[in-house]
């Protein structure tokens, strides 16, 4: 059972193609969401800022706790490698309550002091009405997506991505058909609500997506939602992973927000212009993130099963499929350079200035695929005290003194992006060096 692990083309692309379709959810709700209010007709550009500040502020809190998703599935598929998934039978009941306690404790920790968060976000005037606007009804949303993605979690450590990627559908096409309708409105029917109806399509989905991988769960798995004491030894082991990877989703989310606030700082034509790009780059960054879960999965297990050999393989193939997805990307982005810029907003200074910093978004795609590759797979292997580090020295070694020197040049948005790349080209050599020092010594050493 052990020995018969697959990791052929055929059982990668069963499992990343899913993935690809359940992990980009997400940031389709907020494509979505900034896509339609980007062409309102009135107050078009501030309504686009105020979604793209309050969408990566929530972003923010939510890669902090879905965090547990990775550590919930590298513990499951490393005990189904070590041939020992029975004894985890209390574990994921215990994993999703522990996931969304702590969404609800981080909510409200933020909830009383919205304003003063956007307004040091550089938020201001309209922006900052629409921002409070729509975070107040698109927030509720939180806990349910936490739920879901532990829910995704255990699926994803049962080597499962094929309910996510249902959900995530299903989650996805309710959101794209709300958003025209409650934004819009239909005349004589419904009122148009405009940035309102945009949270209020992405908390309906929300719903729908908690409520589906809730009967996915009880109807396709046999784990069962009743707490049992004693608490089980491997939640000490997920608290810790889900603390170090805590750590590292604030240093990622500390470089995501410091853009926000250097590009709000600039004028609202720069943040409308970092929302559309920064979307774009958070699209493709999942989309790539689909092969990285694919290594995340059978890499756990392959770890569990002491197969180093095969994992090095694995890492090989999960890589060269992940640059090609990169390249397609890139090719995209190219064909449709002009249109994808007039999908988000029809404002000429704004589309000017994201067509400037365009190019550094396509640029990106190889460095991040070989990044976010990496650090699935390390997920998968529970190496996240190091993924903590990456991050931490990525963002004071690499982002923060760029992102310093280009405004010391007035770079501006450019400057900005300037940092995100030496940021992600940090990561990608940081982690690639690890792996190749530890788990190829170990493949060698294997018989």
């Amino acid at each position: 059972m052990l020995g018969t692990i697959n990791i052929s083309f055929k059982r990668i692309q069963q499992l990343a193609i899913p993935a690809i379709i359940a992990g980009i959810a997400e940031p389709v709700l907020s494509l979505t969401d900034a896509a339609v209010v980007g062409n309102i007709s009135e107050f078009s550009t501030e309504s686009l800022a105020a979604v793209g500040i309050v969408g990566t502020f929530l972003s923010a809190l939510i890669w902090v706790l879905a965090q547990t998703r990775s550590a919930i599935s590298a513990i499951i598929s490393q005990n189904l490698g070590a041939g020992k998934i029975e004894s985890l039978k209390n574990f994921p009941s215990q994993a999703i309550y522990f996931n969304v306690i702590l969404s609800i404790i981080l909510l409200l920790s933020t909830y009383f002091i919205i304003e003063e968060i956007f307004v040091f976000l550089n938020a201001k005037g309209r922006i900052l009405e629409y921002s409070i606007d729509y975070f107040n009804i698109r927030v509720w949303g939180f806990p349910l997506t936490l739920f879901t993605f532990a829910v995704f979690g255990i699926f994803r450590g049962l080597q499962n991505t094929f309910w996510p990627m249902v959900v995530a559908i299903l989650g996805a096409l309710t959101n794209i058909g709300l958003d025209f309708l409650l934004v819009y409105g239909i005349e004589g029917f419904i009122e148009p609500m405009h940035v309102k109806g945009a949270a209020w399509a992405s908390l309906i989905s929300q719903a729908l997506m908690a409520i589906l991988a809730l009967i996915f769960l009880l109807k396709k798995t046999d784990v069962s939602l009743k707490i049992k004491l004693p608490v089980h030894p491997e939640i000490k082991r997920l608290v810790t992973m889900s603390f170090n990877l805590f750590i590292r989703a604030l240093a990622l989310n500390m470089v995501l927000l410091i853009a926000v606030r250097e590009a709000t700082s600039l004028g609202k034509e720069y943040i409308a212009a970092h929302t559309i790009a920064i979307n774009l780059w958070l699209f493709s960054a999942f989309f790539l993130d689909g092969y990285g879960a694919a290594g995340n999965i059978l890499g756990g297990r392959l770890l569990g099963a002491k197969k180093y050999k095969k994992l090095w393989k694995l890492t090989k193939r999960i890589n060269l499929y992940n640059l090609i997805v990169s390249f397609l990307l890139i090719g995209m982005g190219l064909l449709f350079y002009k249109q994808l810029g007039l999908l988000f907003n029809k404002d000429s200074l704004v589309l000017s200035t994201f067509y400037g910093i365009f190019g550094m978004v396509l640029i990106s795609q190889p460095i991040s695929s070989i990044g976010f590759t990496f650090d699935a797979i390390f997920k998968g292997l529970g190496e996240m005290k190091y993924l903590r580090n990456t991050l931490i020295g990525a963002t004071l070694l690499g982002f923060i003194p760029t992102l310093l020197i280009c405004n010391y040049f007035d770079l501006k948005l450019t400057g900005v992006w300037i940092a995100i790349l030496v940021w992600i080209g940090f990561r990608a050599v940081a982690l690639l060096l690890k792996f190749k020092n530890k788990y190829y010594v170990l493949a060698k050493k294997e018989k």
